[in-house]
């Protein structure tokens, strides 16, 4: 009997291989799982390459705290912020809640930040993977952006003046810097809309953003590999074989020079006789 076989499923197992089998042979959802999650890893992989899972977790806890947040908060400047103090004050567990997506927003930033950072000193952004490094890029503009816009949503004094000073500062870009402000605050000033604008862009449009962009950034990541760190022993094993292969192919086309004829010197009694 082989590891795998285990013996004959029961009703609950054969419903359920059926179920599998039914799907799989309309969809090859099986055979694109093994693709994604059967791969080969590098041998000396540590916790430094864990930091972008670990952001798209957090994405997850803010998406699911921020639909549970969306039910009670009300994106009017008259409600917005008592709607806030009854999410934390009234609401059960609203507190809890609260405070899980906005500490998560600042440990999702920090946790890109890191994530590319460790990108940038691993060399992991070299070919092949340089769409990976750019769609990475992206989608810290992307993280960044949905904090500043959801900054703004808590209403109070604070979160008012620190989005006019950005989005003064955005008003200031050269020639797109002005429009792009507009857009954002629904107009020249901040009014009534300006709330609205900025819930809608971070509740709909950044958040489906990120979450195509982290799907096509899983599949670069699938497809080419995680790169091994500078230390790994196999990489330079590689790179050394590469080099000395690199060196004898060159060696092989270089051509080859003229060889040289000795001419041994005449005898003294021919060099004599040419004298006379």
């Amino acid at each position: 009997m082989s590891t795998t076989d285990i013996g004959p499923k029961g009703p609950v197992g054969q419903v359920g291989g059926a179920v599998v089998d039914h799907i799989d042979h309309r969809t090859g959802a099986k055979t694109g799982l093994t693709w994604f999650l059967k791969r080969n890893i590098p041998g000396e992989t540590s916790w430094f390459q864990t930091l972008g899972f670990a952001a798209m977790a957090v994405f997850g806890l803010q998406a699911v705290t921020g639909i549970v947040l969306a039910m009670y908060y009300k994106p009017d400047p008259a409600s917005a912020y008592s709607s806030i103090q009854h999410i934390t004050n009234d609401v059960t567990w609203g507190w809890l809640v609260r405070g899980m997506h906005k500490w998560g927003a600042s440990a999702m930033i920090i946790l890109v930040f890191l994530h590319m950072a460790r990108v940038f000193i691993f060399g992991s952004y070299k070919y092949p993977r340089e769409l990976t490094w750019v769609t990475g890029a992206l989608l810290l503009v992307m993280v960044m952006f949905m904090g500043l816009t959801g900054y703004l949503l808590v209403w109070d004094q604070r979160a008012y003046w620190a989005t006019v000073v950005a989005m003064n500062i955005t008003a200031s870009a050269p020639i797109v810097g002005p429009y792009i402000a507009d857009v954002l605050r629904a107009g020249t000033n901040f009014n009534s809309e300006t709330l609205a604008r900025f819930y809608s862009i971070h509740m709909l449009v950044i958040p489906g953003g990120i979450a195509t962009f982290i799907g096509l950034h899983l599949f670069l990541v699938s497809k080419l590999g995680i790169a091994e760190p500078p230390w790994s022993k196999r990489a330079t094993r590689a790179r050394r074989a590469e080099e000395a292969s690199a060196r004898a192919a060159a060696r092989e086309r270089q051509p080859q020079g003229r060889r040289e004829v000795s001419v041994e010197p005449a005898p003294q009694s021919v060099t004599a006789e040419a004298g006379q």
